[in-house]
C-alpha cells in the first residue's frame, strides 16, 4: 500500500474543492483577512523578520498569513495541487513565500536551510506513519535554540465515529486507518470520494517523539472547543468556538504546544 499516493491524491482532490469552499473564505483572505487563529498567533508571538517552516502548508493560507506578519515563509506539501494553488495564492497577494512540493520525510533532500521557527498545525500528524521521523525532520530544520510551535486537533476526537455517538477508533496508534472518505471537511456535501491512509497517534506519542529528538517542551495546553466548524453535530459556543453540541465541554478538542530545540 502506497500511503503516500494515495493521500496525495486524495488532497489534490481536495484542494480544488477547498479553493472555493465557504470554509476558506478564500476572497477575503485575498483582500488581507488573516487565516491564522488566536492560539497560535500567541505562542508565534512577534514573528517580524523571522524564518519559518510551514509544515503540511495545504495551499498556503497559514504560510501567507505568516508572510504578511513579517516572516521569511517556507511551505511544504504533499499535494502538487495544494503547492501549485499556493503559489498562485502569493502572486495574486504579492507575497514573498517560498512553497515546496514533497513528503516532510524527504524534505532534507529538497531544502538546506535551518529555522527560527518550525509551524504546523490543525489536521496534520495523523497523516504521518512514524512520529520519531517528524521530530527529527524537525530537529533537523530548527536552529540551535529554535522553536516549534505546534497545535493540533487532540487525539481523543479522533476516538469516535463522525456523528461522535460512541467510540470507533483506538486512542493509541495501532496501525494504518485506512478508509473511503466521502465528502470534506470544508464542504461536506462535497461531490468527492476517495480513499484515504491516517494514524491516530496519542499525547505520549507526540510528546516522546519530541523529547527523544533533542526538544524541550515550553508549554502544553488542552482546549475544549475547536476553532474551525469541521466536525459533524457542532454548536458555536462564542465566535470561532465551536464544540460537539451532545458532548458540551466534555471532551478536549484541540492541544497546543511550543518547544525549543536543545
Amino acid at each position: 500500500m502506497d500511503y503516500l499516493e494515495i493521500n496525495k491524491k486524495l488532497w489534490n482532490n481536495k484542494t480544488a474543492i477547498h479553493v472555493n469552499s465557504e470554509f476558506y473564505d478564500n476572497t477575503n483572505f485575498i483582500k488581507g483577512k488573516s487565516s491564522l487563529n488566536p492560539l497560535e498567533l500567541k505562542l508565534l508571538g512577534d514573528v517580524k523578520e523571522k524564518s519559518i517552516l510551514h509544515l503540511q502548508c495545504h495551499f498556503g493560507q497559514d504560510t501567507i498569513s505568516l508572510s504578511r506578519l513579517g516572516a521569511n515563509t517556507t511551505g511544504v506539501d504533499l499535494s502538487d495541487k495544494a503547492i501549485s494553488t499556493a503559489k498562485d495564492l502569493a502572486d495574486k497577494t504579492k507575497a514573498s513565500t517560498e512553497f515546496i512540493c514533497c513528503d516532510i520525510y524527504d524534505l532534507p533532500n529538497h531544502l538546506n536551510q535551518q529555522f527560527d521557527i518550525v509551524y504546523t498545525s490543525y489536521g496534520t500528524i495523523g497523516w504521518l506513519p512514524d512520529l520519531d521521523k517528524w521530530a527529527n525532520t524537525i530537529n533537523h530544520f530548527l536552529k540551535p535554540g529554535g522553536q516549534l510551535v505546534f497545535v493540533e486537533f487532540h487525539p481523543v476526537v479522533w476516538m469516535f465515529d463522525e456523528n461522535f455517538t460512541k467510540i470507533k477508533y483506538n486512542y493509541f496508534n495501532d496501525g494504518p486507518i485506512v478508509e473511503v472518505e466521502e465528502g470534506t471537511y470544508a464542504d461536506k456535501n462535497a461531490d468527492i470520494k476517495h480513499d484515504s491512509v491516517c494514524w491516530n497517534h496519542s499525547l505520549g506519542e507526540v510528546l516522546n517523539a519530541l523529547l527523544k529528538n533533542g526538544l524541550t517542551i515550553n508549554s502544553f495546553n488542552e482546549y475544549d472547543y475547536s476553532p474551525y466548524n469541521c466536525f459533524n453535530k457542532t454548536i458555536e459556543i462564542a465566535p470561532n468556538q465551536y464544540r460537539i453540541e451532545h458532548l458540551d465541554d466534555k471532551i478536549p478538542m484541540v492541544f497546543s504546544l511550543s518547544a525549543t530545540k536543545q
